[in-house]
């Protein structure tokens, strides 16, 4: 069975507010509220026109969290090979760190080279958001994926899925696991990641009604997306709270690293783990026992629609207004919604029942 063909039906559902990815002072509670209630990132005042044609030629720039790491690696990836279909060009450039401030030198350059539009996943919300206005002053198109910055930095944000139904999905497939009972920590990116700190106040939305009554959360910890630093969170949860029962990691990096953690400690079978990874990141875990169930939507195909969103705002086919229509190749048809946002589809749980019917 192909990725393609198990991803298809699932990109094509309208859902959920998520990812979202996968990010400088913002608060957690100015996140929540810059999500539900800040103007659109609009457009400009040109007419959209969904019957023109896609330009050719046209150079997309991709500028994940960072470099290397395997998520936006599959990504960018599918953004690039849509590039390819629509006869443009697609590359990936970005920081080796996830820092705040580390995708600013990057968006400069791209400026620079004169590129059609700019693909980003914000490390941080704010911190992009003057070079993005000056990309924008320039006639270069700004799409965000994965983790969204400020609206003002962008023509449109290409959303995972709904961050509200995530961040509830993962207190829900951990509490299964757990019975509803025991002391659970979060381990997250970095400390300003839009997605993560959505997801994260939805959880502990989710955590205040009753079934949850025996459930604490007992500490969000950071690891920065970086492997051995999460790799060492994890450590130091176990370390503080002994007796902890679960740990949701929204970060494919975080999930990968407790897991290698866990699965050569006393813990394996004992802490039970979930979050967001990749099927050949985890299927390992998954098999020996570390990890019962995860869940993602498929990276490829988020860069993928990012990759299209991009070439119809830059052939004038949307503007970033809700309401307007573009096709993004073998996805089908998406709807630019509220704030200037359009969504891909629900995530799939992976368990042992399905995990090895995918390859990404």
């Amino acid at each position: 069975m192909t990725t393609r063909a198990l991803w298809r039906p699932v990109a094509l559902l309208a859902g959920l507010v998520l990812l979202t990815s996968a990010c400088g002072g913002t608060t957690k509670s100015d996140v929540r509220q810059q999500q539900s209630s800040a103007p659109a990132g609009a457009a400009s005042s040109a007419a959209a026109n969904p019957d023109a044609p896609l330009k050719r030629g046209l150079k997309i720039a991709f500028l994940p969290k960072q470099v290397n790491n395997p998520y936006f690696t599959i990504a960018d990836q599918g953004g690039v090979a849509a590039a390819k279909e629509f006869g443009g060009t697609g590359k990936e450039v970005g920081p080796s760190d996830a820092s705040a401030s580390s995708q600013v030198s990057y968006i400069n350059t791209l400026i620079q080279q004169k590129q059609d539009a700019i693909v980003i996943s914000a490390n941080d919300p704010d911190a992009v958001v003057p070079a993005l206005k000056q990309a924008r002053a320039a006639g270069i198109k700004v799409v965000s994926y994965d983790s969204d910055t400020a609206p003002e930095g962008r023509d449109v944000f290409v959303n995972q899925a709904g961050a509200e139904d995530l961040g509830r999905t993962e207190v829900q497939l951990l509490a299964k696991q757990l019975g509803n009972k025991g002391k659970i920590a979060i381990l997250s990116a970095t400390p300003n990641a839009t997605n993560q700190n959505t997801w994260i106040e939805f959880m502990k939305d989710e955590l205040k009604k009753p079934e949850y009554k025996d459930m604490e959360l007992v500490k969000v910890a950071y690891g920065n997306d970086d492997d051995q630093k999460s790799f060492t969170e994890t450590q130091g949860l176990l370390r503080s709270y002994p007796d902890l029962a679960g740990i949701i990691s929204p970060t494919t990096v975080g999930i990968a690293a407790a897991a290698r953690y866990l699965s050569d400690s006393p813990y394996k079978g004992k802490v039970k783990l979930t979050g967001l990874g990749t099927p050949n990141q985890l299927r390992k875990f998954v098999k020996d026992g570390t990890i019962e169930a995860f869940e993602l939507w498929n990276p490829a195909d988020l860069g993928y629609l990012a990759s299209y969103a991009a070439a119809a705002l830059a052939s004038g086919q949307i503007t970033g207004g809700e309401g307007e229509t573009f096709k993004a190749g073998r996805l089908g048809d998406y709807t630019v919604g509220a704030k200037g946002e359009v969504l891909l589809g629900k995530p799939t749980v992976f368990d042992t029942s399905n995990i090895d019917d995918f390859d990404f």
